[in-house]
Order: structure tokens, then sequence, then C-alpha cells
């Protein structure tokens, strides 16, 4: 289901033609609702002097597979304008299994980055800024995704890690592709930082000084 501001006659030819694809992916894009919005508000992930209205912003459910082979439907809040081609990416993992753990609003966990990454949650829109910095994320935006991020983790310039779990993910390369905690690490030849690369998101795995594989942004 598309909700856009169209007449009538552009939204049938959408509908038909996102239904024509996508008719064995479940999803949907919406606006923030009065209930969703409460919950982004309530939850820490949304407020007054945040850098874009919840106008700008859109709610998804995306299908997904979890670590167990179960079919999933998960949540996520992206800026309107990458609403669409993110559908498109992760129609394309849904379809090539790969496994997400889960995937919730980061209200969920009070806005709290740190919370959201032990639980191994895929997210996308909280409006904060770059950690130790008055610079707001892209997440605040709504153009930064972080996906399985204890087998992806943030490496500092030191090398350091936060998340204990993610230790054992420091070095990057796949051992047993049928382990889904394997299969879940993102490396620079796999198919999800290739699907993003394609609609020009750049990855944290790509920087130099530190690393961040978890981390996909768009910078337009």
């Amino acid at each position: 289901m598309i909700e856009r501001k169209r007449n009538v006659k552009s939204s049938f030819f959408f509908f038909f033609l996102v239904s024509s694809l996508f008719a064995d992916y479940n999803y949907s894009i919406s606006n923030i609702s009065d209930k969703i919005e409460k919950k982004m508000i309530s939850g820490n992930s949304h407020k007054k002097n945040c850098p874009i209205p919840l106008t700008m912003l859109r709610y998804l459910t995306l299908e997904y597979i979890d670590f167990s082979g179960n079919i999933k439907l998960g949540e996520l809040i992206v800026h309107k304008d990458v609403s669409f081609e993110i559908v498109k990416i992760f129609k394309t993992l849904y379809e090539t299994k790969y496994p997400i753990y889960k995937m919730e609003l980061v209200s969920n966990y009070k806005g709290n980055d740190f919370n959201s990454i032990e639980a191994n949650n895929t997210s996308a829109y909280n409006c904060r800024n770059v950690e130790g910095t008055n610079t707001w994320s892209r997440h605040a935006y709504g153009k930064a995704i972080d996906i399985n991020p204890i087998q992806n983790p943030y490496i500092s310039k030191k090398g350091n890690i936060s998340h204990k779990k993610s230790f054992k993910y420091k070095t990057r390369i796949h051992k047993n592709l049928n382990n889904p905690k394997d299969k879940a690490m993102i490396l620079k030849n796999d198919i999800v930082t290739k699907m993003f690369k394609k609609y020009n998101w750049n990855w944290g795995g790509d920087w130099s000084t530190i690393k961040d594989y978890q981390h996909f942004d768009k910078r337009k």
C-alpha cells in the first residue's frame, strides 16, 4: 500500500505498477500517523528541535527473514525521498535471504542508540547528534540506516568496540554463510553493500580512520 497525494488516474497507474513489481513482497509506505507520532515523541526519537518535520518522514513496514529463518514484518522510519528505494533494497535482501535479527523503531529503546545496538536492532530515523558532537546525525534526517549492528560494529580509530557481543566480528571474513550470524556480516562485495551503493548510499565500512560496518547513509 502506497499513500501518495496524486490524482485518481495517476494513483491508479502507480498502484498498478507497484503491485505488478512487488506482488510477492509485503510492505507499506505511509505518512506518520498520530499513533506513530505519539510513539516517537514518548520514545524520545523525535523532538521539537529536530532538523526536519514529521511531514518529511515516512513509516515503512517491510518483510524480512530473521536469524531463525522466519518471515517477519519490520518497521523503519525514513525520509520520504528515499522511502521507495529502501523498499527496493529490502526486497532484494529478502529475496536473497539476507538475515536481519530484528527491525523495530528506535523509540522502542527510548531513542537510545546504545540500547538499540545491544538488542541487535536494525533501525533508521532517530533525531540525535553524531556522538560527541553538536552536529545532527544523518539518522536525524531519515537518511541513514544501521543494519545488524552486533555483527557489523562501529570500530574506533584505536580499534575499540563498545559492545562485547561484537568483539568476535572485528575480523571481517565470512567463514560459514549457512550460519545467519556469519551471513549477517556486511562485507565490501556482499549484496547489502552492492544494493545500497546502487542507489548512491555511502557505507561506513569504506571510511578510512574509523569503521562503521552497520551504517549506510545518503548525503543528497
